[in-house]
């Protein structure tokens, strides 16, 4: 039996944040059933990061909706919202993350909510919680990554802000928002008493560094200062980087500047006795240049077993063919309705030495909206 099992969650929510706090209740059990506009549904059915193109949609959409039903309702007619009240007053959890406002023109705020549903778990994720200048922008990723200083982190000194790779912020705040409903559903389980658990994809961003925050007001004011190469943590010393050999790239994590010289034979590095912090683009110019004279087999076969902090870096292609990936099973391969099969990830969580995979695939726009209604409204 799966955690979450017995729990019904109703998800109005859109994009990523909101679709992958839920996409993870639902691994661990839940029932979760997809609010969606009737026509267009989702918007990130056609928000497309490539020419991939699953079934029709978007392979976002496919990603982040796997294991949910589909209920296309327009609830800002009074029939539907009428219909859809039905449904949320027999709701352990209902979430969403449209802008501040939206649901209380459309009378599903919190405290309408509650009226019909008294013990409700009621989540939300804003862009901007309540920053009075903020808070009726458009919370999307990238943006939240430059408003919060993240993109001063990653990145080589000249090399300007740069942008982590994924929708970072996004997926924090899903996690933040499943972790409160968690929180809130304990409490409703063991209190009977609801919740309102509200997270900003702001102040997710801000968590997310609370270990170079902290240095920061603990440091004089001081900002956090990129290494000019091989940069990796902008208040580690070296080794701590990236660096090119003649076949590829290996990671150093933190280590011992006078055991890797003589690990390494590199003469140069003999002049650091210690790890001084302020030279730390010397020695990794040095480490850069002595590095790239041996391909990355050679220096693991020297590293690993002095135990030294080391990683070779892997692409995707790499990756999946390495043993050590195969054997976790970390892909599964789930279906569609219409019979569409797609692979994808599972849930990396493990209860009682078992993982938690479902073979069903994204909801159709929709589809559900028959089992749905004679189930909850109906009746």
């Amino acid at each position: 039996m799966k955690p979450l099992e017995d729990y019904l969650i109703v998800d109005f929510s859109q994009f990523l944040s909101g679709p992958s706090a839920s996409l993870r209740l639902a691994d661990l059990g839940a029932r979760v059933i997809k609010i969606e506009k009737p026509g267009t549904g989702d918007i990130c059915r056609t928000l497309y990061t490539s020419d991939l193109i699953m079934n029709g949609e978007s392979s976002i959409f496919h990603t982040i909706n796997r294991n949910k039903e589909s209920f296309a309702i327009d609830f800002k007619q009074p029939d539907g919202l009428e219909k859809l009240k039905n449904l949320l007053a027999k709701a352990d959890v209902v979430m969403h993350n449209f802008r501040p406002g939206v649901m209380e023109r459309v009378g599903l705020s919190y405290d309408e909510v509650k009226k019909i549903n008294p013990n409700v778990v009621y989540a939300e994720i804003s862009g901007y919680g309540n920053h009075p200048d903020l808070k009726d922008l458009p919370g999307q990723d990238l943006l939240l990554q430059s408003l919060t200083a993240l993109t001063w982190l990653s990145g080589n000194q000249d090399d300007g802000p740069v942008p982590m790779g994924l929708s970072i912020v996004d997926m924090l705040a899903g996690a933040h928002l499943a972790q409160g409903i968690l929180a809130a559903l304990y409490r409703k389980a063991t209190h009977n008493i609801g919740a309102l658990v509200q997270v900003s994809m702001l102040e997710s961003a801000f968590d997310f560094q609370f270990e170079t925050i902290t240095t920061y007001f603990n440091d004089g004011g001081e900002l956090p200062v990129r290494t000019k190469s091989n940069n990796a943590h902008a208040y580690l010393g070296a080794p701590y980087g990236i660096y090119k050999t003649q076949n590829g790239f290996l990671a150093l994590a933190m280590g011992s500047i006078p055991i890797l010289a003589e690990l390494l034979k590199c003469d140069a590095l003999l002049q650091f006795p210690e790890n001084k912090f302020g030279l730390r683009d010397e020695i990794k110019n040095i480490l850069a240049t002595h590095l790239l004279t041996q391909n990355t087999e050679f220096w693991l076969n020297i590293l690993e077993p002095a135990d030294i902090w080391c990683a070779k870096v892997l692409n995707y292609q790499e990756l999946f063919a390495e043993e050590g990936f195969k054997v976790l099973e970390f892909t599964q391969e789930v279906q569609m309705l219409d019979g569409y099969s797609y692979q994808t990830t599972r849930c990396p969580i493990k209860i009682d030495g078992e993982y938690f995979t479902s073979t069903k695939g994204s909801p159709k726009l929709g589809q559900d909206n028959e089992r749905i209604i004679n189930e909850f409204i109906d009746c």
